[in-house]
């Protein structure tokens, strides 16, 4: 039988303590050994929640019950602290950013494949059920030949008050969501794009970039535009997909939207509208029967399964969902999103 998988959080601040409850809702499977800070009072918050706290790293990692260490610090700390890991004989998994270059990757693989560890990351914006509806609607053609793909995510905060403000320690829209929905976008179309245009912006934040946005092009076709923002007081849609034959629209988290497809194409020629001082055939809406509006489907994720297959891989019983091959893409985009911006030019990949 498998073995339940003991796993340690380094790390106990605002993912961290994310971690630590997922570790506790799949029981059987795996199971929270502990958690370290190097900030003494989260360490004893987690003692206060009846959480062990190790009193440094290195009895973490001394600790030979300890299978699986997720890293859960800020970015610039991930490649020593990853490979410490990896050389202690541990799985290991980083926070997305794995961390903030190609070069400091390849430092990172390089340990794993030196000490024959795991290294692996944390990429749980592949469970969003707004993402996975997106992606089958991609894939279903239910909208005909698609050309356009919208992915945002607005917020009105500005970028949170703590080390992402800072360019030293990995701070930016762009290592922080940016990520993500890159990620999000490599999943659903399977292959890196051709080219890619961006523009960054620092409307609360000089240092690093509050936002951004990057035009991909795919050699299907496909414009495929990803969208951070953090000064928007009116969000746009989370999800916008334009297809020949309709449009899909997933306006947030909370799956609110539709789908809207041609049933027929209209008898006759359209009526010109009125719009306010003109007139226009252009921009007349369709007719009632030549539409046909569908609510969006709902697909059932489990944000545990990335724990699942993490013990599955301790076990010997699967791979790693998170690839090597994947975070050299990742890096690839984000590295060519900033130097977009910085020559104001298309970059080809």
């Amino acid at each position: 039988m498998s073995k339940v998988v003991r796993v340690a959080v380094v790390g106990y601040g605002g993912m961290g303590g994310w971690h630590t409850k997922r570790l506790t809702e799949i029981p059987g499977v795996v199971e929270l050994a502990g958690v370290y800070d190097i900030l003494p009072e989260r360490n004893a918050a987690a003692e206060e929640a009846g959480i062990h706290a190790y009193a440094s790293y290195e009895e973490l990692l001394a600790d030979k019950t300890v299978d699986v260490v997720t890293v859960a610090i800020p970015n610039d700390q991930h490649e020593p602290v990853c490979i410490q890991a990896l050389e202690a004989g541990k799985l290991v998994i980083s926070e997305k950013p794995v961390t903030m270059s190609t070069d400091s990757l390849e430092r990172m693989i390089a340990a794993a494949n030196r000490t024959g560890s795991v290294f692996t990351v944390h990429q749980n914006r592949r469970w969003d059920e707004d993402f996975r509806i997106a992606k089958q609607i991609y894939e279903s053609k239910q909208l005909g030949r698609i050309f356009s793909i919208e992915s945002r995510v607005h917020g009105s905060r500005g970028i949170p008050g703590d080390w992402r403000n800072t360019k030293a320690q990995g701070g930016g829209m762009v290592l922080d969501w940016g990520v993500h929905l890159l990620d999000q976008m490599n999943m659903m179309m399977g292959t890196m794009p051709v080219s890619v245009y961006a523009t960054l912006s620092n409307v609360t934040n000089e240092e690093v970039d509050d936002g951004f946005t990057a035009i991909f092009t795919f050699a299907n076709g496909v414009k495929f535009t990803v969208e951070v923002g953090t000064s928007n007081f009116v969000n746009l849609p989370r999800w916008y997909i334009l297809g020949l034959n309709g449009t899909a629209v997933i306006e947030d988290w909370a799956i609110n939207g539709k789908i809207v497809v041609a049933a027929s194409d209209e008898k006759h020629d359209a009526v010109p509208i009125i719009t306010a001082a003109g007139l226009t055939k252009t921009m007349a809406p369709r007719t009632k029967e030549t539409i046909k509006e569908y609510p969006l489907p709902r697909i059932d994720s489990d944000i545990h399964d990335y724990y699942r297959n993490i013990a599955a891989v301790v076990n010997g019983e699967a791979e790693p969902i998170v690839t090597h091959d994947q975070q050299h893409e990742l890096m690839r985009l984000m590295e060519a999103i900033f130097e977009s911006a910085e020559k104001n030019q298309v970059v080809y990949f």
